[in-house]
């Protein structure tokens, strides 16, 4: 039984941190690559970051300018996004994502998101 449970979300002021956490369960963590998505009313989904499964190789939005932090921890199967300086833009659902891609067939998984609020 595959779960992915999003936690640490919240309201927060502008300029402050929060650190959203990930728990996967019921597939093999470290050979997926994690991923966090973000989704504001009205918008499409986006990409906020990846890593892949050693937890070797990272991608950002090139929007986040170095405020956010993709880590994992494989001992844990749990993956985490640091998020500093928070503007109210950074407002949203963010979810996150494990997949797999073998012989061209993808396998992903996703979370049921939790919100973020940043205040005016």
């Amino acid at each position: 039984q595959v779960q992915l449970v999003e936690s640490g979300g919240g309201l927060v002021q502008p300029g402050g941190s929060l650190r959203l956490s990930c728990a996967a369960s019921g597939f093999t963590f470290s050979r997926y690559a994690m991923s966090w998505y973000r989704q504001a009313p009205g918008k499409e989904r986006e990409l906020v970051a990846s890593i892949t499964g050693a937890g070797y190789s990272f991608k950002y939005a090139d929007s986040l300018k170095g405020r956010f932090t993709i880590s994992r921890d494989n001992a844990k199967n749990t993956v985490y996004l640091q998020m500093n300086s928070l503007k109210p833009k950074d407002t949203a659902v963010y979810y996150c994502n494990a997949e797999f891609t073998f012989f061209g067939v993808r396998d992903d998984y996703w979370g049921q998101g939790t919100q973020v609020t940043v205040s005016s």
